[in-house]
């Protein structure tokens, strides 16, 4: 299933594209662009939450069976995303979901 999703989404997005989506996030965390990195979030989020409908994913009852295969398709689909704060906040959602007082506005919550 996840090869099924990363190929749709290379499919859908070319390489080119999918690293100047990754590349208008760094540029518009670093330069505090609110209006681009509205807009760049906008798009990751939709790509997220395609990827997460696809999967059936769901929210771990247990903190101990976390599936965080979401952020790994994500990884693989777009070259670098790792590297924006978009994904270390969505990685941070993941790990405050043993902390049920942990508020998190992302896809993953």
């Amino acid at each position: 299933m996840q090869e099924k999703i990363i190929s749709t989404i290379k499919e859908k997005y070319n390489r080119n594209l999918r690293k100047q989506i990754v590349k208008s996030i760094q540029i518009s965390e670093k330069n505090n662009d609110q209006e681009n990195l509205e807009s760049s979030y906008k798009t990751i989020n939709l790509i997220l939450s395609y990827i997460i409908s696809e999967l059936k994913w769901r929210i771990a009852n247990s903190s101990g069976s976390w599936d965080d295969t979401p952020l790994k398709i994500m990884r693989e689909a777009f070259p670098k995303i790792e590297t924006t704060k978009w994904f270390k906040d969505q990685q941070l959602c993941v790990k405050g979901a043993k902390n049920p007082q942990r508020s998190c506005e992302t896809p993953l919550h």
